[in-house]
């Protein structure tokens, strides 16, 4: 006789399999993708989050906005995901942050190009897609604003459907490949940045 799982025991099974792909835009997915754990494609240097962060930030360098945007009207944000790092100039130039990311697993659910900011979200929460919830019906239907969400304690919502760039609880993400297609910050650097980021804050992914 089979049992029915609790919804206790489904939650727990979502927490600890499959958190840190939750942040993901569903658009993104692609067929025959395997997804099981967060880290699967990752190289063996990647295992060790802190070895990555350090050796990310140690190659990271200052850019300038100028070959990027033809200005920084209500700010900037520059995300160049192969060096997994995140710059933003705010709109007078006069404050310039750059911090290390989590960016997509492949090139496949990387979107590029122009978007912007259309929602600052202080107390973010997740919902699956349905797609997402096809594949996974073991995960919650919902997770409120908490240690248990996958989007950390602020989030800034991109004009692409399903797109942020947010925090994250889990950080071994950081420096990695750890997404469908996100961008994660630890929380101290995505409640920084999103103070100075506004609605409408231009955003460059490369």
């Amino acid at each position: 006789m089979s049992m029915k799982k609790s919804p206790i025991s489904s939650r727990r099974a979502f927490l600890a399999g499959g958190a840190a792909l939750l942040a993901t835009p569903a658009l993104s997915q692609t067929a025959g993708a395997d997804y099981r754990t967060p880290f699967e494609n990752s190289t063996v240097v990647e295992r060790d989050p802190n070895e990555i962060v350090r050796r990310n930030m140690s190659s990271f360098r200052s850019l300038d906005w100028r070959p990027y945007f033809s200005d920084t009207r209500k700010g900037a944000i520059l995300v160049d995901v192969d060096s997994r790092a995140l710059h933003y100039w705010s709109e007078d130039q006069s404050i310039y942050k750059l911090y290390p990311t989590s960016v997509p697993l492949t090139d496949d659910l990387t979107r590029r190009g122009r978007t912007s900011v259309t929602l600052k979200d202080p107390e973010p929460d997740w919902r699956p897609t349905p797609s997402m919830k096809k594949r996974n019906p073991e995960w919650p239907d919902y997770v409120g604003p908490g240690p248990d969400n996958p989007l950390g304690t602020r989030a800034l919502h991109l004009s692409w459907t399903y797109y942020r760039i947010h925090g994250t609880h889990d950080t071994r993400k950081i420096g990695r490949k750890s997404s469908n297609g996100c961008i994660g910050l630890y929380n101290e650097h995505i409640e920084e940045l999103y103070e100075l980021a506004r609605v409408g804050t231009q955003v460059l992914l490369i």
